[in-house]
């Protein structure tokens, strides 16, 4: 299922369009700590396998036509890898994370910094618990943002205030997805793929009224964090165990590209939990 040959997207789907990305390579990863479900201190960690597989995402964006900022990694804060998590970039615009955790405080002021170098006009550091991507996905002109595990209802507000734009708030009750991005993939800004049952009822009846087309995933996938996934408007990079959501794309003219994140898996991350999207505006 993995692919890893360039797709001339450009002529292949107006759909498509160039991104820039933000990634720290995997260098200290380590789970040492367990903070999710899906971090065991007492299972082996292949740093040198972890970063391979982070290599081989990296070279895929850039074979994709995409541009790709790596931030330093820092001793001691092994979850640095999760890129998603240290902010939320849109146009000048930018605001750091906050952690809910100790174990990743630091990690806020480390993306700060580095937020601090692209010359944004409008960059402040979150007041509220804000776990950046992980919790705040851009879709066409607004953020659909999760709450119940990590990002406060208070940070909604704060966001929509930051960036001008509406939050729509969506309630997860599944502690083994306690992002919203590890069971939301947001599709070239039209549509959707997520999975129904990790979000309160209320919030699925706001999905199913937002994106009644959009693509419902099967538990089969979302235990892999198959919807960890980004896409181009066209090509969606997602992990190659998949394999149900990589047909539901296909079906919809999507061109999936499979890429192995087993090690990263191992803390609770994958395709997008590794990946911050500068977003233009």
């Amino acid at each position: 299922m993995t692919s890893v040959a360039p797709l001339h997207v450009e002529s292949a789907s107006p759909r498509w369009s160039p991104r820039r990305f933000v990634m720290c390579r995997p260098d200290y990863f380590d789970v040492t700590y367990s903070i999710n479900p899906w971090m065991n201190p007492a299972e082996p960690v292949d740093r040198s396998r972890a970063i391979e597989q982070w290599e081989l995402l990296r070279t895929i964006y850039a074979d994709y036509g995409h541009t790709v900022e790596v931030v330093p990694g820092v001793p001691g804060l092994p979850d640095m890898v999760f890129a998603a998590n240290g902010g939320l970039i849109i146009g000048e615009r930018a605001i750091s994370a906050r952690f809910t955790h100790p174990e990743r405080a630091a990690e806020g002021p480390a993306y700060h910094r580095w937020f601090a170098r692209l010359g944004l006009s409008g960059l402040v550091a979150a007041a509220e618990v804000n776990e950046g991507e992980g919790d705040f996905l851009l879709v066409g002109d607004r953020l659909l943002a999760g709450m119940g595990f990590r990002s406060s209802p208070s940070a909604h507000a704060e966001v929509s205030r930051h960036f001008g734009l509406p939050v729509v708030s969506l309630e997860l009750v599944d502690p083994r997805f306690y992002h919203l991005d590890t069971v939301l993939l947001p599709l070239g800004g039209r549509t959707i793929a997520y999975y129904p049952p990790a979000f309160s009822q209320a919030s699925r009846a706001i999905l199913a009224e937002l994106y009644p087309d959009a693509i419902t995933a099967t538990e089969a996938d979302a235990v892999v964090l198959g919807l960890n996934g980004v896409c181009d408007g066209h090509t969606v990079f997602l992990s190659s165990r998949a394999t149900d959501l990589h047909e539901a794309l296909c079906v919809r003219g999507y061109h999936p590209v499979g890429i192995e994140m087993s090690e990263l898996l191992k803390a609770g991350g994958s395709v997008k939990c590794c990946t911050l999207e500068i977003h233009d505006r």
